[in-house]
Protein backbone atom coordinates (compact mmCIF):
# COMPACT_ATOMS: atom_id res chain seq x y z
CA UNK A 1 0.00 0.00 0.00
CA UNK A 2 1.66 3.22 -1.07
CA UNK A 3 2.20 6.07 1.45
CA UNK A 4 1.07 9.52 0.54
CA UNK A 5 3.98 11.98 -0.17
CA UNK A 6 5.05 14.41 2.62
CA UNK A 7 4.21 17.97 2.14
CA UNK A 8 7.16 20.41 2.48
CA UNK A 9 6.68 23.63 4.40
CA UNK A 10 7.89 26.46 2.29
CA UNK A 11 10.37 28.84 3.95
CA UNK A 12 10.06 32.53 3.88
CA UNK A 13 12.33 34.31 1.50
CA UNK A 14 13.70 36.74 4.19
CA UNK A 15 14.59 34.09 6.79
CA UNK A 16 18.14 32.74 6.63
CA UNK A 17 18.78 29.11 6.12
CA UNK A 18 20.81 28.78 9.29
CA UNK A 19 17.91 29.87 11.41
CA UNK A 20 15.83 27.25 9.91
CA UNK A 21 18.35 24.58 10.81
CA UNK A 22 18.60 25.83 14.43
CA UNK A 23 22.41 26.72 14.44
CA UNK A 24 24.54 29.97 14.38
CA UNK A 25 22.36 32.07 16.64
CA UNK A 26 23.34 35.68 17.53
CA UNK A 27 23.98 34.87 21.27
CA UNK A 28 26.83 32.45 20.57
CA UNK A 29 28.53 34.82 18.12
CA UNK A 30 28.75 37.69 20.67
CA UNK A 31 30.82 35.76 23.28
CA UNK A 32 34.21 35.64 21.40
CA UNK A 33 33.90 39.35 20.64
CA UNK A 34 33.53 40.25 24.34
CA UNK A 35 36.60 38.15 25.32
CA UNK A 36 38.73 39.90 22.71
CA UNK A 37 37.66 43.31 24.00
CA UNK A 38 38.64 42.37 27.61
CA UNK A 39 42.10 41.12 26.54
CA UNK A 40 42.70 44.25 24.46
CA UNK A 41 41.77 46.44 27.43
CA UNK A 42 44.20 44.65 29.77
CA UNK A 43 47.02 44.97 27.23
CA UNK A 44 46.34 48.70 26.85
CA UNK A 45 46.45 49.21 30.62
CA UNK A 46 49.78 47.35 30.85
CA UNK A 47 51.30 49.34 27.98
CA UNK A 48 50.34 52.62 29.65
CA UNK A 49 51.20 51.71 33.28
CA UNK A 50 54.68 50.24 32.70
CA UNK A 51 56.22 53.35 31.01
CA UNK A 52 54.67 55.61 33.63
CA UNK A 53 56.21 53.53 36.42
CA UNK A 54 59.64 53.54 34.76
CA UNK A 55 59.51 57.32 34.29
CA UNK A 56 58.42 58.11 37.85
CA UNK A 57 60.71 55.60 39.65
CA UNK A 58 63.57 57.44 41.56
CA UNK A 59 67.05 56.54 40.30
CA UNK A 60 69.83 55.24 42.58
CA UNK A 61 71.98 58.35 41.93
CA UNK A 62 69.21 60.71 43.04
CA UNK A 63 68.60 58.58 46.15
CA UNK A 64 72.31 58.74 47.01
CA UNK A 65 72.29 62.52 46.52
CA UNK A 66 69.30 62.84 48.83
CA UNK A 67 71.05 60.80 51.54
CA UNK A 68 74.28 62.81 51.16
CA UNK A 69 72.46 66.13 51.34
CA UNK A 70 70.58 64.98 54.42
CA UNK A 71 73.80 63.94 56.15
CA UNK A 72 75.48 67.24 55.21
CA UNK A 73 72.60 69.29 56.53
CA UNK A 74 72.54 67.37 59.82
CA UNK A 75 74.05 69.43 62.66
CA UNK A 76 77.55 68.36 63.70
CA UNK A 77 78.19 67.82 67.35
CA UNK A 78 81.10 69.75 68.85
CA UNK A 79 84.02 67.57 70.07
CA UNK A 80 84.04 66.82 73.73
CA UNK A 81 86.37 69.13 75.67
CA UNK A 82 89.61 67.64 76.96
CA UNK A 83 89.66 67.39 80.68
CA UNK A 84 92.54 69.37 82.15
CA UNK A 85 93.50 69.03 85.75
CA UNK A 86 94.23 72.64 86.72
CA UNK A 87 95.45 71.62 90.14
CA UNK A 88 98.23 69.29 88.91
CA UNK A 89 101.61 71.06 88.76
CA UNK A 90 103.57 70.86 85.49
CA UNK A 91 106.38 68.31 85.36
CA UNK A 92 109.68 69.72 86.57
CA UNK A 93 112.48 69.61 84.01
CA UNK A 94 115.59 67.99 85.47
CA UNK A 95 118.52 70.28 86.04
CA UNK A 96 121.05 70.28 83.21
CA UNK A 97 124.40 69.07 84.48
CA UNK A 98 126.50 69.49 81.32
CA UNK A 99 126.06 71.17 77.95
CA UNK A 100 127.99 69.89 74.95
CA UNK A 101 128.96 72.01 71.98
CA UNK A 102 129.10 70.44 68.50
CA UNK A 103 132.17 68.31 67.85
CA UNK A 104 135.10 70.11 66.23
CA UNK A 105 137.52 68.33 63.87
CA UNK A 106 140.77 70.01 64.92
CA UNK A 107 143.23 68.38 62.55
CA UNK A 108 144.01 65.14 60.76
CA UNK A 109 146.87 63.60 58.79
CA UNK A 110 149.10 60.59 58.25
CA UNK A 111 150.66 60.81 61.75
CA UNK A 112 150.68 62.95 64.90
CA UNK A 113 153.61 65.04 63.66
CA UNK A 114 152.27 65.44 60.14
CA UNK A 115 148.67 66.24 61.08
CA UNK A 116 148.68 69.68 59.51
CA UNK A 117 145.36 69.64 57.71
CA UNK A 118 142.94 72.09 59.26
CA UNK A 119 139.72 70.77 60.76
CA UNK A 120 137.47 72.14 58.03
CA UNK A 121 139.08 69.76 55.54
CA UNK A 122 138.93 66.65 57.76
CA UNK A 123 136.24 64.07 57.13
CA UNK A 124 133.66 63.59 59.85
CA UNK A 125 133.40 60.43 61.93
CA UNK A 126 129.94 60.39 63.54
CA UNK A 127 130.50 57.16 65.55
CA UNK A 128 133.67 58.58 67.17
CA UNK A 129 132.08 61.97 67.89
CA UNK A 130 129.00 60.35 69.42
CA UNK A 131 131.12 58.03 71.57
CA UNK A 132 133.11 61.01 72.91
CA UNK A 133 129.92 62.88 73.82
CA UNK A 134 128.52 59.83 75.62
CA UNK A 135 131.75 59.46 77.60
CA UNK A 136 131.60 63.11 78.71
CA UNK A 137 128.01 62.73 79.91
CA UNK A 138 128.82 59.51 81.73
CA UNK A 139 131.73 61.21 83.56
CA UNK A 140 129.86 64.31 84.73
CA UNK A 141 130.51 63.42 88.38
CA UNK A 142 134.26 63.77 87.72
CA UNK A 143 133.90 67.47 86.92
CA UNK A 144 135.63 69.85 89.36
CA UNK A 145 133.69 71.07 92.35
CA UNK A 146 132.65 74.57 91.45
CA UNK A 147 131.09 77.71 92.73
CA UNK A 148 130.56 79.13 89.30
CA UNK A 149 129.97 77.89 85.75
CA UNK A 150 133.03 76.46 84.00
CA UNK A 151 134.03 74.52 80.91
CA UNK A 152 136.57 71.90 79.79
CA UNK A 153 137.56 71.35 76.19
CA UNK A 154 138.00 67.58 75.84
CA UNK A 155 140.34 66.65 73.01
CA UNK A 156 140.48 63.11 71.64
CA UNK A 157 143.46 62.03 69.56
CA UNK A 158 142.96 58.73 67.79
CA UNK A 159 145.36 56.61 65.74
CA UNK A 160 143.68 54.09 63.44
CA UNK A 161 146.88 52.28 62.46
CA UNK A 162 147.95 51.56 66.03
CA UNK A 163 144.34 51.47 67.26
CA UNK A 164 144.98 53.82 70.15
CA UNK A 165 143.15 56.81 71.56
CA UNK A 166 143.68 59.31 74.35
CA UNK A 167 141.56 62.11 75.89
CA UNK A 168 143.16 65.22 77.41
CA UNK A 169 141.97 68.75 78.32
CA UNK A 170 142.62 71.40 75.70
CA UNK A 171 143.46 75.05 76.15
CA UNK A 172 140.04 76.40 75.13
CA UNK A 173 138.26 75.54 78.36
CA UNK A 174 138.06 77.82 81.39
CA UNK A 175 139.17 75.02 83.71
CA UNK A 176 142.71 73.71 83.41
CA UNK A 177 145.25 72.06 85.64
CA UNK A 178 144.96 68.92 87.77
CA UNK A 179 141.17 69.11 88.13
CA UNK A 180 140.68 69.27 84.36
CA UNK A 181 143.18 66.45 83.79
CA UNK A 182 141.35 64.29 86.35
CA UNK A 183 138.05 64.86 84.54
CA UNK A 184 139.70 64.02 81.20
CA UNK A 185 141.01 60.75 82.64
CA UNK A 186 137.45 59.81 83.62
CA UNK A 187 136.26 60.56 80.10
CA UNK A 188 139.13 58.50 78.66
CA UNK A 189 138.08 55.50 80.75
CA UNK A 190 134.42 55.93 79.77
CA UNK A 191 135.20 56.22 76.06
CA UNK A 192 134.03 53.03 74.34
CA UNK A 193 136.67 51.21 72.33
CA UNK A 194 135.56 51.80 68.71
CA UNK A 195 135.11 49.14 66.07
CA UNK A 196 138.25 50.12 64.19
CA UNK A 197 137.44 48.32 60.98
CA UNK A 198 133.85 49.59 60.78
CA UNK A 199 134.56 53.34 61.14
CA UNK A 200 135.08 54.94 57.71
CA UNK A 201 138.00 57.38 57.70
CA UNK A 202 140.31 59.05 55.21
CA UNK A 203 143.38 59.68 57.36
CA UNK A 204 145.26 57.73 59.98
CA UNK A 205 145.44 60.31 62.74
CA UNK A 206 142.70 62.65 64.03
CA UNK A 207 142.13 65.24 66.74
CA UNK A 208 138.48 65.71 67.71
CA UNK A 209 137.36 68.18 70.43
CA UNK A 210 134.10 68.80 72.29
CA UNK A 211 133.65 71.77 74.64
CA UNK A 212 131.68 70.76 77.77
CA UNK A 213 130.13 73.49 79.91
CA UNK A 214 129.15 72.68 83.50
CA UNK A 215 126.46 75.08 84.84
CA UNK A 216 125.75 75.57 88.50
CA UNK A 217 123.01 73.31 89.89
CA UNK A 218 119.88 75.44 89.72
CA UNK A 219 117.40 75.37 92.56
CA UNK A 220 114.09 73.75 91.66
CA UNK A 221 111.34 76.35 91.89
CA UNK A 222 108.33 75.46 94.02
CA UNK A 223 105.16 74.88 91.99
CA UNK A 224 102.61 77.71 92.06
CA UNK A 225 100.07 77.48 94.83
CA UNK A 226 102.43 75.83 97.34
CA UNK A 227 102.04 77.44 100.78
CA UNK A 228 105.16 78.96 102.31
CA UNK A 229 105.97 79.12 106.00
CA UNK A 230 108.13 81.83 107.50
Amino acid sequence: MARPPRTSIPSLSGEPRSRRLGVGTSTSSERPLRAQLVVAGVVCVILIAVPLYLLRRPSSASATAVVASASASAPRLAPAPIAVDAGAPPPVKPAERVRLAPAQRVKCGTSATQARVEGGLCDSMPPIEQALGNAIRASVDCAPKRKEEGSINYVLNIDFNQRKFHVFPGASGSWRGPAARKAAECVNRAFANPDWGAVPHQYRYYWVAILATYPLPSAVAAPPGTPTFE
